[in-house]
């Protein structure tokens, strides 16, 4: 709305000469934005309700679902109309603001701004600076335990520092090149830096907007992309399709069992079982319990998942990997224990090479011996008995893993009850089905990425209208600028040049300060997905910056093009 009252400066100007009360301009300007407002709002409505089937299939998409008729309800459109409306009448209050101290010489002039230099301060400049990269260093060598303080601390610090940067600091560094005359006095250099510089003078609180809510963008995007992240590499991170871990002493197991697998027959889903029976001991290494498994079942296990067997040497184990970066740790790592109860001598070598579990599903601890040491494991784990020292694990394949979603729900059911309930250590089993959950976390984090590119292309069409409309409100002033350069023979290809090196830095400054501290930010956010689930998102991250870097750059010479027409009208 500043924009749009500023480029009609000269027409308040010259009504208020004819004799129009500023009241009665007041009114005008208030029944102009409500007309506006009106017409926005219906027409609004009637694309967006145009595509909502289209956005409907979207969603049933995302979601998976059958089907997601198109209704007509009268509450969305109420909603729509009275927030828009609500937004244009205040609007309409507030933007005679921009006129009412000005005076008639003022709005005919055109020119609310004056190109005089502006004061700046050394300390602040400095500080700006200071603090930004205090705020890279911090998020880029940041770890686990003060990402959180960190996440509190170092947004109003970078906030901070950017409104220091654009304010002053940007002026100080003006204010030093154009002490270096050998810099600075160049045919095309001393024209496009000098305007510049007005331009980064008056609008330092808008460029400081730009940054802000174009790192807001930049972030929700990369934020809701790096979940995508987490469901690519689901899959990975959880080999089974199905995982059923019973106590002994479980009454459930034979039924649940039997359950599974009737309802995975009827789906007609073909599927492998390798049962488990995983026993307990103390390693005299550690005095740790250890987890422990039989070569044999290892193997059959491997078979299923098309992973490579093991041979194993009596007195020989293998560490069995429960994260992936416990396998580089573990990978060249060998010890010798003994298993204390039953008083066996394991020479544990190396891990095996992929994960056959999920993270943490059977523990941190876990090794693989061979069948004849596995069957002298006969004494219990200390202070237990051999019912409790033990417990059995289902492991289910299923190539179409997927499918799965529908298995098992009557389980998971109790499962979750019980943890809802807080009695989840009185469940003698636990059951997890990672196609369901895949199910759950795709479309969850799918719809919240469909909402986050709509919400980041809001985000950026306000960024970017920001800077058109600082130029087209100056466009007057540009073009009589140039008129007197071509008088004094500037071609067009000069003109083109001088543009370029007026426009880059009003499109690419605020837009780079953006970039640095959306991409520092990732590098906090790597260290957060990497403690939770071990994902890499430097692909997914590079892709977004990358993205909407190509999109500022055909915003740059789609703008550049038309003020290019403008000024050589």
């Amino acid at each position: 709305m500043s924009a749009f009252l500023q480029a009609r400066s000269k027409e308040f100007g010259l009504l208020l000469q004819l004799g129009m009360e500023k009241k009665q301009l007041n009114k005008l300007i208030f029944l102009e934005t409500m007309l506006i407002g009106a017409v926005s709002i219906a027409t609004g409505i009637l694309f967006g309700y145009a595509f909502s089937k289209f956005f409907f299939m979207i969603i049933r998409e995302l979601l998976q679902l059958d089907s997601l008729p198109l209704y007509i309800s009268w509450k969305p459109f109420t909603l729509t109309m009275c927030a828009f409306f609500s937004l244009f009448v205040i609007i309409a209050m507030t933007s005679v603001v921009f006129i009412r101290d000005q005076k008639i010489i003022e709005l005919i002039r055109g020119n609310w701004k004056t190109d005089e230099m502006q004061s700046f301060s050394t300390v602040k400049a400095v500080l700006g600076i200071v603090m930004l990269l205090f705020a890279y260093a911090a998020a880029a060598f940041t770890t686990m335990n003060v990402v959180k303080a960190l996440s509190i601390i170092l947004p109003p610090v970078a906030a901070l520092g950017t409104y220091f940067f654009f304010t002053h600091s940007v002026m100080f560094i003006l204010h030093q090149m154009r002490k270096r005359k050998s810099l600075y006095w160049h045919r095309y250099r001393l024209i496009a830096v000098s305007e510049v510089s007005v331009k980064l003078r008056e609008n330092a609180r808008m460029y400081f907007i730009v940054t802000i809510v174009s790192t807001f963008a930049f972030l929700s995007v990369g934020t809701l992309t790096s979940l995508s992240s987490y469901t690519g590499q689901f899959r990975e991170l959880n080999p089974l399709s199905l995982i059923y871990s019973s106590e002994l002493t479980n009454p459930y197991e034979s039924e649940h069992i039997s359950l599974i697998r009737k309802e995975l027959e009827e789906q007609g889903i073909s599927y492998t079982l390798v049962p488990f029976v995983i026993k307990q001991q103390t390693s005299s290494y550690s005095q740790y319990k250890v987890n422990i498994l039989r070569e044999s079942d290892i193997n059959s296990l491997a078979i299923a998942l098309g992973l490579p067997l093991i041979s194993l040497e009596a007195g020989v184990g293998m560490f069995i990997p429960y994260s992936e970066e416990s396998i580089k740790s573990l990978a060249n790592r060998e010890i010798q224990t003994v298993l204390e109860e039953s008083n066996i001598p394991v020479q544990i070598k190396g891990v095996y090479p992929q994960m056959l579990f999920p993270s943490m599903v059977i523990g941190s601890n876990i090794i693989v011996v061979s069948d004849a040491d596995y069957e002298l494991i006969s004494e219990p784990l200390e202070g237990r008995t051999a019912m409790t020292s033990s417990f059995n694990f289902y492991a289910f394949h299923v190539a179409a893993w997927e499918r799965t979603k529908s298995i098992g729900l009557s389980i998971d059911t109790q499962v979750t009850n019980s943890i809802y309930n807080e009695d989840y250590t009185n469940l003698p089993f636990y059951f997890e089905n990672p196609g369901f959950n895949y199910s759950i976390i795709r479309a969850t984090f799918s719809l919240l990425l469909f909402t986050g590119l709509m919400v980041a292309a809001v985000l950026l069409l306000a960024a970017g209208s920001f800077v058109y409309f600082k130029l087209y409100t100056g466009l007057e002033r540009d073009k009589r600028q140039f008129d007197v350069l071509k008088r004094m023979g500037l071609t067009d290809r000069e003109l083109i040049k001088i543009v370029n090196r007026q426009l880059l830095p009003q499109f690419f400054l605020p837009w780079g300060i953006a970039m640095l501290h959306s991409a520092f930010s990732f590098l906090s956010l790597q260290v957060i997905w990497s403690n939770l689930a071990e994902v890499s998102i430097l692909s997914d991250m590079i892709l977004v910056l990358v993205g909407f870097t190509f999109i500022q750059v055909v915003y740059y010479f789609l703008i550049r093009w038309r003020y290019i027409a403008h000024v050589r009208a």
